[in-house]
């Protein structure tokens, strides 16, 4: 059983909104579900967590509530269209995801439908709510805090493959987390004393095109930078290692599940069940400008055994005991 933990910032009661602002609503509320990202793979599992979330705060899709989902697929200029599409349907509210440009479309498109938002990014410093504690305004959300655990991840990596001495990382240049998630790898590496061989992924090709060149340039191992696009590859990325018989750790669970040889970070299908809760408590008349920002206190350690014996990698005592789960 995975532990899955959350923290709000501050308490505090969900006030109702005004009675001629309910009275505008519509029978069955409508939330407009915007994402940067495909549909599928990683994000099934998030989509399905986030339904969890609205049925634990008494909404269930397609009886009391209804979603109308917006897929960017990668194609970020086309969220501003989505999200002008979703305010003119009326949505009750908008829930913006898989994309810091989601989160600046759905802010720059209204000022008055509540918006709930996921990001890796300091939401305070990328303008999104004014403090953790009282976002103000109509929105509120999640951070996912991807930046934050890329070191921690960087040294379980290493300890679970020590003979890797130069490792190649598949980064999304693209993404506005991506320059903080660098510095902090950055810094871990040299503290072990990591040769690091920085590779710019935005496309399917460009994935592709990460693993090759391993032999020659001496590449021990595969380091995957949390991003949204690289995730919704997990399936894909999870072959190639496979097929190049090379150790990769990545970020999410799914990444294990699928074959990868290890992930640590946030459990993704709870961020979205967190954010189901935040969007049906909207629903149900909170404001969120009273809903503090969340952040994840427990990351989840996953192990695929399976995949370490294919790849003829003993697994430390220390990371068996520190591991959530294990896949074998």
């Amino acid at each position: 059983m995975l532990r899955r933990h959350f923290i709000t910032l501050v308490g505090g009661t969900a006030a109702a909104w005004p009675l001629a602002a309910r009275a505008l609503q519509p029978a069955v509320p409508v939330i407009g579900f915007l994402s940067g990202v495909s549909p599928g793979g990683v994000y099934s599992g998030a989509v399905a967590g986030f339904k969890q979330g609205l049925a634990e705060t008494g909404y269930t899709e397609g009886v009391n509530v209804a979603i109308e989902f917006r897929w960017a697929e990668g194609h970020y200029d086309r969220l501003p269209g989505m999200v002008d599409d979703l305010v003119r349907r009326n949505v009750s509210i908008l829930f913006a995801s898989a994309s810091d440009l989601a989160i600046q479309a759905a802010k720059a498109a209204t000022t008055t439908i509540p918006i709930v938002f996921t990001t890796a990014t300091d939401p305070v410093e990328s303008g999104f709510v004014t403090s953790l504690n009282r976002p103000a305004g109509n929105i509120t959300g999640l951070n996912l805090m991807f930046h934050i655990v890329e070191a921690k991840r960087l040294e379980l990596f290493h300890e679970f493959v020590p003979k890797a001495r130069t490792i190649r990382v598949i980064v999304n240049r693209g993404s506005p987390v991506a320059a903080l998630s660098e510095r902090h790898v950055r810094e871990a590496a040299n503290a072990s004393g990591l040769q690091l061989d920085f590779v710019d992924a935005r496309t399917d090709e460009e994935i592709e095109a990460a693993f090759t060149m391993l032999v020659e340039k001496r590449i021990g191992g595969i380091f995957v930078m949390g991003d949204p696009f690289l995730s919704s590859r997990a399936d894909k990325m999870a072959a190639l290692a496979a097929r190049h018989a090379m150790p990769a750790s990545y970020d999410l669970r799914e990444f294990a599940a699928a074959g990868g040889l290890m992930s640590y970070g946030t459990n993704l299908t709870e961020v979205y069940r967190q954010a189901g809760i935040y969007v049906g408590r909207i629903l149900r008349g909170a404001k969120p400008m009273d809903l503090p920002v969340l952040q994840p206190t427990k990351f989840d350690f996953v192990i695929n055994l399976k995949t370490a014996k294919a790849l003829g990698l003993r697994v430390p005592q220390t990371l068996l005991v520190a591991a959530d789960e294990v896949i074998e």
